[in-house]
């Protein structure tokens, strides 16, 4: 998923081209998808972000979305008769995001759908942004922007892992997944 239009971030360039450590997050995150066991990856993109679609489209198949926001775009994506359920989507804007957390998610999804979250005091810990928490079983947890969508009951996994805790939505989440990168 890389059609955000990153208005919190305040980049010079769309969002999934916003460097840490000298590549752009949306390439960290499709060589993640690439070295997972992950079959086929596509980028689902929408009018907000051409730049990325070109730069993307010669290495990955590209879904065009309407850019009406996440859940919209999610939406249209999985209605592509190219997409079979069940489908990993990922955001663009994990850049510590690497084949191992990935993997880890694919052995957990059994059936149905799986939401990936991380608990929200981990998210605080490392000093990065938490825009969106819902409560589970007593814990407060935050959406990884790593899910497993498809027929039937919906549960969620907590991974408590740095690597799914640092979306970068603001300049101050940049400046903490720059450290960690180093």
């Amino acid at each position: 998923m890389c059609g955000g239009r990153g208005t919190r971030l305040a980049a010079d360039r769309e969002k999934p081209l916003v460097p840490v450590a000298g590549r752009a997050m949306v390439d960290r995150v499709r060589d993640a998808l690439a070295a997972s066991r992950v079959e086929t990856t596509y980028a689902v993109v929408s009018p907000h972000t051409p730049e990325t679609r070109a730069h993307l489209a010669a290495r990955l198949p590209v879904v065009d979305t309407p850019g009406e926001g996440y859940v919209a775009d999610l939406e249209t994506a999985l209605a592509d008769e190219r997409l079979r359920r069940p489908v990993l989507t990922v955001v663009a804007d994990l850049p510590l995001l690497d084949a191992a957390v990935l993997d880890r998610v694919l052995d957990a999804h059994e059936s149905g759908s799986l939401t990936v979250a991380v608990p929200a005091e981990r998210k605080r810990a490392l000093g990065v942004s938490v825009d969106t928490t819902f409560e589970d079983a007593g814990r407060e947890l935050a959406p990884a922007g790593v899910n497993v969508v498809g027929e039937g009951g919906d549960r969620t996994l907590v991974v408590d892992d740095g690597r799914l805790a640092v979306n970068v939505n603001r300049p101050g989440d940049r400046d903490v997944a720059e450290r960690l990168c180093e």
